[in-house]
């Protein structure tokens, strides 16, 4: 039921369009309205950020894009694109604390490492225990497993 790394890497590229439209977004419309007002202060502290302070500042986006997303459909605009969607480790839904642990966990800057494994699951997957699946595979798996627990079952 696993989402393919190909998927994977599908929801990825798809994910860091709006990533990238969000952040130069942001950094160009403060920048803007900075020069706007004319406190040019402000265009010069965005000008003059430092390597960590971007960083600091393209984490909060992704963890804030994913929760986002991920809270209302558990899906992000890759995972629509692919058909995919997130899962905790038991099948169910997760919750906006798991959804938020894993944006936190997709932060470390060598997660995309992490999926050069066999088992296409990312180091974010496996800290915030959650699986991304492909969605006929899991609604398939969840008829069968279904079916199973009725086997012997009285129908009166």
């Amino acid at each position: 039921m696993l989402a393919s790394r190909t998927k994977r890497f599908v929801n990825n590229l798809i994910d860091l369009t709006p990533f990238y439209i969000i952040s130069y977004g942001l950094i160009y419309s403060l920048f803007y309205l900075g020069e706007y007002l004319d406190n040019y202060e402000l265009s010069q502290l965005l000008m003059n950020l430092s390597y960590l302070e971007e960083l600091i500042i393209d984490s909060i986006i992704i963890v804030f894009y994913y929760f986002i997303f991920e809270s209302l459909s558990f899906r992000s605009l890759g995972k629509h694109a692919t058909n995919t969607i997130v899962i905790m480790n038991n099948g169910q839904a997760p919750t906006p604390n798991d959804i938020l642990n894993g944006g936190l966990c997709r932060t470390n800057p060598f997660d995309a490492l992490s999926f050069l494994g066999t088992n296409g699951k990312g180091w974010h997957d496996v800290l915030s225990k959650t699986y991304v699946v492909d969605i006929e595979k899991f609604k398939t798996g969840q008829i069968l497993a279904n079916e199973l627990d009725q086997i012997g079952q009285s129908t009166d």
